[in-house]
């Protein structure tokens, strides 16, 4: 198996299983509906181990594109190699999403409220607001990365790594998830968007593509500045990347506040 096919299917496992969950606690119908946020969290947490022990001694088992600029950036990872990554985390993420609309095929009639559907497939915000919600998502996957690179740094018992990964899903999801649903990965997101958009879903609504540069660009920059982050505070380096990714996160936040004033379309709420 060579490293894309790895990513491919390290990020079907993950969206699987995470996007299940989602299924299972909010489609009516089934013997999960009515669990909490807790049981959300863990299971995207477990999905992110059970995905990086299918492929991580292959690819690294990025599963994310966030990560794989953050592991570019601390030159884990050639950049040659990061469209290939984040082409087949995308794909990976479509078929994983696919695979969960199968899995619950009779409840998407049963559950009458559209963005009830959606939310098995992508995140929402709860207060909408592009600028908070882009500060969340990008504290969430810097939080994401930062701790990526410095478990890293441990000597930890061979076959414990993914478990370890899969409590930081966790601690991420029930300490900074509730805003925004913590994305923190394109591909867990616009993937599942992309198939939610695509499948024959029964009363599905729309896929709320006003909202969709939040889960990507969000985790992308914020994955940026956790490696930044790194490399400053471990390794003692500030260079070009680092100002890229300043420079990515100023725009990131000007974009929220742009979006904020001229977004007609969603009900945005103020912080103040």
């Amino acid at each position: 198996m060579n490293v894309y096919v790895a990513e491919f299917l390290g990020t079907a496992i993950l969206v699987l299983l995470g996007g299940g969950v989602c299924a299972n606690v909010n489609l009516k119908r089934n013997l999960g509906h009515g669990a909490d946020w807790i049981v959300i969290a863990v299971g995207w947490g477990l999905g992110v181990s059970l995905g990086a022990y299918a492929v991580g001694n292959i690819s690294d088992a990025h599963l994310n594109p966030a990560v794989t600029l953050a592991f570019a950036m601390d030159h884990s990872l050639s950049w040659s190699m990061v469209p290939g990554y984040i082409i087949a985390q995308m794909l990976g993420g479509i078929v994983g999403a696919i695979l969960v609309w199968l899995a619950y095929l009779p409840h998407w009639k049963a559950t009458k409220e559209p963005e009830v559907k959606l939310g098995v497939f992508s995140t929402a915000p709860s207060i909408p607001n592009y600028f908070a919600n882009f500060i969340t998502e990008i504290i969430g996957t810097g939080i994401l990365t930062l701790g990526l690179l410095f478990i890293g740094m441990n000597n930890i018992t061979d076959g414990l790594n993914p478990l370890i990964v899969g409590s930081l899903i966790i601690a991420i999801g029930v300490s900074i998830g509730g805003p925004t649903g913590y994305a923190i990965n394109p591909a867990r997101d616009l993937g599942p968007r992309i198939a939610h958009a695509i499948l024959p879903i029964a009363g599905k609504g729309d896929s709320n593509w006003v909202y969709a540069i939040v889960p990507v660009l969000g985790p992308l920059s914020g994955g940026m500045m956790g490696a930044m982050f790194y490399r400053l505070f471990y390794k003692g380096i500030f260079d070009t990347m680092s100002i890229i990714s300043i420079t990515i996160l100023i725009a990131t936040l000007i974009l929220g506040v742009i979006l904020n004033k001229v977004d007609k379309t969603s009900d945005i709420e103020n912080i103040y």
